[in-house]
């Protein structure tokens, strides 16, 4: 993409920053602070400050020597940059064993040894991936060097059996007694949603609308005060995001989903957390039903 060989650090801080511009829609000569940057991507300014000379050769940015980094390009425009970031990924290795167990390549139980010679990396850069698979929940360490492969999101059965599960601890969330939204991060989804309704499910990037969906449902899952629906939710959204690095994303469905989302935000700012939990029920049960076993065939692009 330039003549600078990015590190996997650079990259994703880039890729970060230009979902960020792309997210609010900043406007051409958006000042891009670093020090802000760093705190709403969570990292410090250094990496930050290489990622952004980094997109300033690709002209993503502009850079004043005596006022800093501003965005040179309509959050729009930047669709093929976003998609050809999103293809770098930052962690290769990862990706790897993701799709090789999708496929059916690798074993319930493998050793590291194993994985080692497999994809021919060290013990210490395998770790890391397999530490990374652990977190989001579909693998676990055994003993000695030995690892085991938990439940996946693999087939038609699976998929429903997730939206079932989905269906059950979501609308038991609206429902909860402890339910409060937080108005800042309300507005925040809600921009968000209306912005795929606008016309952004026709440009953003699939990973772009993957993430804008899992930030609805994980905000409302986080309102409903129950630390155990927001973490299942959360790892039901990881699981869902892996399903989709071997499957085609089909973006016709998402102006329709950004829609209900927004009616389900609606009804909970009215306080009619009763027909939110109805409507949240319909959109999953919806989606269930486009991609059950008989439908269609199985793809995990639909996203709900």
């Amino acid at each position: 993409m330039s003549g600078i060989s990015p590190t996997s650090l650079q990259v994703r801080i880039a890729r970060d920053i230009v979902a960020l511009v792309r997210r609010d829609m900043r406007p051409v000569g958006h000042h891009l602070a670093e020090t802000q940057l760093a705190r709403e991507i969570g990292t410090s300014r250094s990496p930050i400050n290489v990622a952004l000379n980094w997109l300033a050769e690709l002209g993503v940015v502009k850079h004043d020597p005596n006022r800093g980094f501003f965005l040179a390009c309509d959050p729009a425009s930047l669709t093929a940059v976003a998609e050809q970031l999103s293809s770098s990924p930052d962690e290769p290795l990862y990706l790897k064993i993701a799709g090789d167990r999708l496929a059916g390549a690798l074993p319930d139980e493998v050793g590291e040894a194993e994985l080692m010679r497999r994809y021919d990396v060290a013990r210490t850069t395998l770790r890391k991936a397999l530490s990374r698979i652990a977190r989001e929940g579909w693998i676990e360490q055994g003993v000695a060097h030995g690892w085991r492969f938990l439940g996946m999101i693999d087939s038609p059965e699976a998929y429903e059996e997730s939206f079932a599960f989905r269906q059950s601890i979501e609308v038991t969330g609206l429902l909860s007694q402890a339910f409060r939204y937080e108005p800042e991060q309300m507005e925040e989804i809600r921009r968000e949603q209306q912005r795929i309704v606008d016309g952004g499910w026709q440009w953003m990037t699939a990973a772009e609308l993957f993430d804008a969906n899992s930030h609805f449902h994980e905000a409302v899952a986080k309102w409903s005060g129950n630390r155990f629906i927001y973490d299942s939710v959360r790892r039901i959204n990881q699981l869902r995001r892996l399903a989709e690095y071997s499957q085609t994303s089909n973006r016709k469905p998402r102006k329709g989903q950004a829609e209900e989302h927004l009616a389900i935000l609606d009804a909970i700012v009215r306080s009619d957390l009763l027909s939110a939990a109805g409507l949240m029920r319909n959109h999953l049960d919806g989606a269930r039903r486009l991609k059950s076993p008989g439908a269609h065939g199985f793809d995990a692009g639909r996203t709900a």
